[in-house]
């Protein structure tokens, strides 16, 4: 396997783990030759990019254990899953191999930041995130592709990830898995119990494709509000973590450190204090992490309108129930 380096991501130098191929040039070329010389156009176009491509994929992993203070600041609640990345890490970081992950069900009420998390978790390892949102999707070829004889088939998030993407160890994001709904044709669940499993995840077989692909090494991480719509077996191919909401005092440290990423994530931050007074931070760790930031970005956009320099309670919006009314005169 070859060695190579990666440009550092937020600090960390990632280097390449190995370089992985994903399919087998072989199985594409003998499918493209059996294709009728008319029709299939999608199909054939799918086998062409493929060959195109190449099959050789970025495997990487973050070298030695990263510094993750920072994220146990942002994201406190989440202390018991970031432990868990850390011990996978851990495990990988003197040997060629890639990290492996082992799937992940962040568990918990909505807006406390479960796909912040895995954005951020993402970032740290360098590989990449795909969204697949499961709450507005009720086809079951969502994952696992449809087959090219339907019209307007098209190849899953899986295949999507793994031959238009960069990585062979993507993190794939199932969010709000508990919102799939299944009826009596399709199962949106059904391709992962295959992808959930190391060793039948390495021949997954994308229904429009229908070629083998290597998807053994990509990071899972599920996200839910309520396990009783999960499927038990699902369950027990993953590793969970109930996420509670956080305390008033970590809602409070989350409120800090996002007023000072998003003051140091732009120019006009400058205008603005280094530090958010307790005013503020109080009624911004009443709301929902999801919510704090576009809280924040109202409360800098009236301050700067004041030409003010610090944020004021009366500059975040008000609170949900308030809400104006916008409408003609009669």
């Amino acid at each position: 396997m070859e060695n190579r380096s990666l440009v550092p991501q937020s600090g960390l130098k990632l280097p390449i783990a190995q370089i992985r191929s994903v399919f087998r040039p072989h199985d594409v070329e003998r499918k493209l030759a059996k294709l009728p010389a008319r029709d299939h156009e999608s199909l054939r176009a799918t086998y062409e990019r493929m060959l195109e491509r190449g099959p050789e994929r970025f495997q990487v992993k973050p070298s030695g254990v990263p510094e993750m203070a920072s994220l146990y600041d942002q994201l406190p609640n989440f202390a018991e899953a970031l432990d868990d990345v850390r011990r996978h890490v851990a495990l990988a970081q003197d040997i060629g191999d890639g990290l492996e992950v082992t799937p992940m069900l962040l568990l918990g009420p909505p807006g406390i930041g479960k796909t912040h998390f895995a954005r951020q978790l993402a970032e740290l390892l360098g590989t990449g995130m795909n969204l697949v949102p499961m709450s507005s999707m009720t086809a079951g070829w969502l994952l696992s592709g449809a087959s090219s004889q339907w019209k307007g088939a098209k190849p899953g998030k899986v295949f999507e990830a793994l031959v238009d993407g960069q990585y062979a160890n993507p993190v794939i994001v199932v969010d709000e898995i508990d919102k799939a709904s299944a009826d009596a044709q399709y199962d949106p669940l059904g391709s992962l119990y295959s992808l959930l499993e190391h060793d039948t995840a390495t021949t997954f077989m994308d229904e429009f494709a229908e070629v083998a692909i290597d998807a053994s090494q990509v990071i899972w991480i599920m996200t839910a509000n309520d396990d009783r719509c999960i499927p038990e077996p699902i369950m027990n191919r993953m590793n969970v973590f109930e996420i509670d909401a956080p305390t008033p005092e970590q809602a409070r440290a989350i409120a800090r450190n996002l007023y000072l990423a998003i003051r140091g994530e732009h120019g006009w931050g400058l205008h603005f204090d280094e530090e958010a007074g307790d005013d503020v931070l109080d009624m911004l760790a009443e709301l929902a992490p999801r919510e704090m930031r576009r809280a924040l970005m109202t409360g800098f956009g009236n301050a700067r309108l004041a030409r003010r320099g610090s944020i004021q309670p009366d500059d975040l919006p008000k609170a949900a129930g308030a809400k104006a009314k916008i409408g003609f005169l009669q």
